[in-house]
């Protein structure tokens, strides 16, 4: 299996950046667009275990959009292979001073194109 083709990696890039930006701009289709529609797809949250597209999306309706903005760091994507890829990243929100956020990721290519099959998001004391 090969590790990190370029090409491969650059595309999961690209979807992973559109996914931030929707993300930190409450763009719901993007958001939306971005997951598996699919019963299996997950997604652990903050405060919520939703699993199935319609309870995500219906998180991501009813969320609310105002104190998104954050900044990353230690962001690790990595492919396997052309198909399946992990993306792995540190945040921090103003909104929630003195906790570190942690976010992964599973992506893999559909016949709808990239999509995230499993997601979780947790916070924890900054260190």
């Amino acid at each position: 299996m090969q590790i990190n083709i370029p090409e491969v990696l650059s595309e999961v890039q690209a979807f992973f950046d559109q996914y931030e930006d929707a993300l930190i701009n409450n763009d719901i289709d993007v958001l939306d667009q971005s997951f598996w529609n699919n019963p299996l797809v997950i997604r652990y949250g903050m405060n919520e275990n939703l699993y199935g597209f319609e309870e995500i999306a219906a998180f991501r309706a009813a969320r609310p959009s105002k104190g998104l903005l954050r900044s990353l760091s230690k962001t690790v994507i990595t492919t396997f292979g052309r198909d399946l890829a992990t993306a792995n990243t540190l945040f921090e929100r103003q909104t929630v001073p003195g906790k570190l956020g942690r976010q992964s990721q599973t992506w893999v290519r559909t016949d709808a194109g990239w999509k995230i099959v499993s997601a979780h998001v947790s916070l924890i004391d900054n260190p």
